[in-house]
C-alpha cells in the first residue's frame, strides 16, 4: 500500500508532539485534587437536621396532611405533607417542607374553623373594606346617548 507523503508528514509530526504527554504509568504526575465523591447536599442537610432535633429532644410527629401558619399581613404559610417534629414538653415544633404563601381570601373557607380572634378581627376589617369598596363602585352613571342612533351610525360605516 503506497502511502501519500503529506498523509505520513502530517502523522509523524502529529507523534513528534504528542510524544512527550501521557495519560498515565510510570513517571506522570499525580493529581493534585482528588475528586470527591459525596453524597447529595440535601441527604448531608436532612441528617444534620435530624442530629439537632435529637439534641432539642424533638421526635417526628406522623399523621399531618397539612400545617397552616398565619401571619400578620393576612397570609397563610401553607405546608402539604410537611416533616413535623415536636416536643410537648418544651412546646417546641418544627415544620419542613414544600410550602407556599397564599391570601387569607384565597384559604377561606377551609381555614375559618382555624382562625384566632386577632385573625377573625382582621378578616372583619378586610370584607368591610371590599364590601365598601363594592358598594361605591356599583352607581350607574346616567346615559345621555341614544343606543338606537349610534347603532345605524356603525351600519352605515362600511368595512374592507
Amino acid at each position: 500500500m503506497e502511502q501519500n507523503p503529506e498523509i505520513l508528514a502530517a502523522r509523524a509530526k502529529l507523534a513528534a508532539k504528542l510524544a512527550d504527554s501521557r495519560m498515565g504509568g510510570k513517571g506522570t504526575q499525580r493529581r493534585k485534587v482528588k475528586a470527591k465523591t459525596s453524597a447529595p447536599v440535601g441527604v448531608a442537610d436532612d441528617k444534620k437536621l435530624s442530629g439537632q432535633y435529637k439534641k432539642m429532644g424533638l421526635s417526628q410527629i406522623a399523621g399531618i396532611e397539612e400545617v397552616n401558619m398565619f401571619t400578620d399581613k393576612n397570609e397563610v404559610i401553607h405546608f402539604k405533607d410537611p416533616k413535623v417534629h415536636g416536643s410537648l414538653q418544651s412546646n417546641t415544633y418544627a415544620i419542613s417542607g414544600p410550602n407556599e404563601k397564599k391570601s387569607l381570601q384565597e384559604m377561606l373557607p377551609k381555614v375559618l374553623s382555624q382562625l384566632g380572634s386577632e385573625n377573625l378581627n382582621s378578616l372583619r376589617k378586610v370584607m368591610e373594606q371590599a364590601h365598601s369598596s363594592m358598594a361605591a363602585g356599583n352607581d350607574i352613571p346616567d346615559l345621555d346617548t341614544n343606543f338606537e342612533e349610534v347603532s345605524k351610525q356603525d351600519n352605515d360605516v362600511e368595512v374592507d
